[in-house]
């Protein structure tokens, strides 16, 4: 292994990240390492870490590994007791130039720094989101225009391996987006922690709305914008304003809503109710009547009675979700969640992470059936597949031009992809 290996776990962010370290690594020199770029968002994630890691010790037993990424921020000294490990680097030690070039100082840098170089990640104040012009297929780019949360939700670990909220102004999101137009991707994805927060810290305090506004306007040459995960509760007037009428904006939302109980929402510090949620989906597609929405939503959060549960499963068909992403509630030290007397039975919270997937996979197939011998502009990720608008995939049995938009009579479904 001459070139590092990299290996990410968890959200797009940590995989546009590490995007930025390959080429933070190349340009320093590093020659031989295996670097694991690490998720915090459950305990799962931080136990799925370790086990990926004896994995990697095994298939290179001489490599030196560095650990980084949100549990190696919040949890340095787990990584640095591991024999396996030989660095372990913060979020912000990540993204700097000068972290690799220590790093590739010689074939064997154990010793040449401390193990850990972790600093407090909420002096920092921000956010370099414009170390690469974006990643992902040759068709779609993600552009990182925040990271870090300023909320504290009670369940949440990620604050304290983000930091506070900061902004990349929009003159540098869209010097990046005209680059990646000019490159030939057809989709720019808007990605960060806590999307909604965008701008909150810039002169002015513009919301995401403005900067979606200014991209679909000083970049008219870009087809498609897609945003990632939002809070409905932060969605601005100018975003609901570009949702209405910019058909380049893409029918396609990631809400962060968590639950579908009021007494729940509260315990978990969120800023909505339920009845927000209801009525955030019910105006967008108003505006935009072929909008769809994927949601996070958590089981077993501490202190949910079947009752809660209910409301929560029963927000899948109130919001008409689509794509949703079940988390099993699990302890994470540190949080105020974890505190919380009555945590519900784990085999519980299982069943009602089944059902809640369950629910789910019904409202695909009910998406993929009202698909059916509409015509759809599918971007292609492969020559085989690609996705709608509304981010469903779609298989074809005749190769495509990779990268193209194309135009295509949907003909049928098969498990959760579309066919044309």
């Amino acid at each position: 292994m001459s070139v590092p290996k990299f290996t990410t776990l968890g959200c797009r962010l940590n995989a546009y990240e590490t995007e930025a370290m390959k080429e933070l690594s190349q340009q320093a020199g590093l020659e031989k390492a295996v670097v694991v770029n690490t998720c915090a968002v459950t305990a799962e994630a931080v136990r799925k870490a370790r086990q990926e890691i004896r994995k990697l010790r095994r298939e290179h037993p001489e490599a030196p590994i560095i650990v980084t990424g949100c549990a190696a921020q919040t949890e340095p000294d787990t990584f640095a007791a591991m024999e396996e490990v030989t660095r372990v680097i913060g979020n912000t030690e990540k993204m700097q130039a000068e972290t690799w070039q220590q790093i590739a100082k010689g074939p064997d840098f154990i010793g040449t720094t401390e193990k850990v170089q972790v600093d407090d990640i909420m002096s920092v104040t921000e956010t370099a989101g414009h170390l690469i012009d974006g990643f992902g297929t040759r068709s779609r780019a993600y552009v990182q225009v925040q990271n870090g949360c300023d909320h504290r939700c009670t369940f949440c670990i990620i604050p304290y391996g983000r930091g506070n909220s900061r902004s990349v102004p929009a003159g540098v999101v869209i010097d990046q987006i005209k680059r990646l137009v000019d490159k030939g991707y057809n989709e720019v994805v808007l990605t960060g922690v806590d999307l909604t927060s965008w701008g909150a810290d810039l002169p002015a305090q513009p919301r995401l709305g403005d900067l979606v506004m200014r991209i679909l306007k000083l970049v008219p040459d870009l087809p498609r914008l897609r945003i990632s995960s939002i809070d409905s509760i932060e969605a601005d007037e100018n975003l609901m304003q570009a949702i209405a009428t910019e058909p380049r904006l893409m029918p396609h939302l990631h809400l962060s809503l968590q639950h579908g109980d009021d007494l729940i929402l509260k315990r978990m510090a969120r800023r909505h109710l339920r009845g927000d949620a209801i009525a955030f989906c019910e105006e967008a597609r108003r505006l935009r009547p072929e909008m769809t929405f994927g949601a996070d939503i958590i089981a077993g959060f501490p202190t949910e009675t079947d009752a809660h549960f209910e409301n929560s499963l029963k927000l899948v068909t109130d919001c008409d979700l689509t794509w949703l992403h079940v988390f099993p509630y699990s302890k994470r030290d540190g949080t105020p969640a974890a505190k919380i007397p009555n945590q519900v039975n784990g085999n519980v919270v299982k069943e009602r992470a089944a059902r809640l997937r369950a629910a789910g996979d019904a409202q695909i197939d009910r998406h993929l059936a009202e698909q059916l011998g509409k015509t759809h502009r599918i971007l292609m990720e492969n020559p085989h597949m690609g996705r709608t608008e509304q981010f469903t995939e779609v298989a074809f049995a005749a190769p495509q031009a990779e990268g193209r938009i194309v135009t295509a009579a949907i003909t049928g479904a098969s498990g959760s992809q579309l066919t044309a």
